[in-house]
């Protein structure tokens, strides 16, 4: 589809035309990102995620950097270079706090980019592609998030590592020897120590080169949007510059006011006292638990607390713990309601924020002791959130009478502004 408004990219210094023969980067980014990329006009402040999403991974990366370089992966002397980076290396402190609430500040804008997409229904034809690859750097993101836990190797470190890695030796046969080779050994020690370092490091910039392969799969069909109709023609569409750079840009805006005050007069508000304490193989944290983004998946975890058939607690926990994420991966062919938005769908959205709800109970509940009333609350929960998806969204996307919806993006912005279009010529 063309739009007369995109014009070509057409360098005009010299300079800039030779970049273009060569290695066209500007003619990339113009049509990519800038004033030849078409958008829907309608697009609210939820769009945003995505791109603060990206911001906050290039935070990561480059704190993460600077922190190696005073990192010493040996359990002798790892927490000690911790405190080293804190108390000797100038701004280290900042750059430690800056490290570990911008993990916190990633999952919060991931996991509101992924709510905004099970409630736009983003992730439907024609948009499969784009969802799945998304779905796969959730993973890349939660297996770097948890090596880096890890690294600082005080109680929680050690024990979080123990607690979760020994939930492999539930896999009958191979489990056991699959946790030997994770760890490099019976107990997490020096070998584990290296391999998280090494993949930490490393898996950043895995997850921003599937972050690359995610924005070209959305450029093929375009972006979705709040009313889940397609681009019809050139009306239903903005160039993304400057129209889109500027409210992402608003929003980038607040997005930092928000990590910063968490930096500078929060920063241990979503971390762990104990794991202040130096880790020690010998003394078992009362309370062992992960960071807050696993929370929920950790509450799936330990909801089972008794035998089913033939398959050990512990093994159906682990089952259903990876199968929560992995059902992401079906649910473009788990719905299948023509439409997309919720704002069309009455019967769906008020399911939507069941599972908010439930989703939220679960984090609750993960950091809550293994003891009632939570084993319960963790157990209708888990219940819940694969009912959601196996069951309640496969039949209300069938019995679901869907509301009327406009026939095009415009249609449905002007009938959005149709009051105050005509309150103007009344009041004058």
């Amino acid at each position: 589809m063309s739009f007369p408004w995109a014009k070509p990219y057409e360098p005009k210094h010299p300079l800039m035309k030779w970049m273009d023969e060569k290695l066209p980067i500007p003619r990339l980014v113009y049509n990519a990102t800038g004033p030849g990329y078409p958008v829907p006009r309608n697009l609210n402040y939820f769009w945003n995620f995505g791109v603060l999403a990206g911001a906050a991974l290039m935070i990561q990366i480059i704190t993460g950097i600077v922190l190696a370089m005073h990192y010493s992966a040996n359990v002798g002397v790892a927490f000690n270079s911790v405190e080293h980076i804190m108390r000797d290396v100038n701004a280290g402190w900042f750059i430690r706090y800056a490290h570990m609430n911008g993990a916190s500040m990633f999952f919060i804008v991931v996991y509101l980019h992924i709510f905004r997409g099970l409630y736009y229904g983003s992730y439907k034809a024609p948009r499969e592609m784009v969802w799945l690859l998304g779905v796969v750097i959730f993973l890349l993101m939660m297996a770097t998030a948890f090596m880096g836990y890890v690294l600082p190797w005080g109680q929680m470190s050690f024990w979080g590592a123990q607690v979760i890695t020994g939930f492999f030796s539930a896999i009958p046969i191979v489990g056991e020897p699959v946790r030997q080779w994770l760890l490099g050994g019976f107990v997490p020690d020096n070998a584990t120590l290296n391999r998280f370092f090494s993949l930490h490091y490393l898996l950043p910039f895995v997850i921003l080169g599937v972050i690359i392969l995610h924005i070209w799969a959305l450029h093929i069909p375009g972006s979705n949007n709040p009313t889940g109709i397609e681009v019809k023609d050139e009306q239903d569409t903005v160039p993304f510059h400057p129209y889109y750079t500027a409210k992402d840009g608003f929003g980038l805006g607040i997005f930092l006011l928000v990590f910063v005050a968490l930096t500078f007069f929060s920063p241990n508000m979503l971390g762990h006292a104990d794991n202040y304490i130096p880790a020690n193989s010998l003394s078992t944290p009362a309370h062992i638990v992960p960071e807050w983004y696993f929370l929920p998946f950790y509450a799936i975890l330990k909801a089972f607390t008794f035998n089913f058939l033939w398959i050990d607690a512990k093994l159906w926990g682990v089952i259903a713990m990876f199968a929560s994420i992995a059902l992401l991966f079906f649910l473009p062919w788990l719905d299948s309601s023509p439409v997309k938005s919720s704002t069309y769908r009455p019967l769906y959205r008020w399911f939507f924020w069941v599972l908010v709800a439930d989703v939220l109970l679960l984090g609750v509940c993960g950091m809550m002791p293994a003891e009632q009333p939570w084993v319960i609350l963790s157990q209708l929960g888990s219940i819940y959130y694969f009912a959601h998806f196996l069951v309640i969204l496969p039949i209300v996307s069938r019995i679901e009478r869907p509301l009327p919806m406009p026939n095009s993006i415009t249609e449905a912005v002007l009938a959005k502004h149709a009051p105050d279009t005509v309150s103007g010529p009344a009041a004058a």
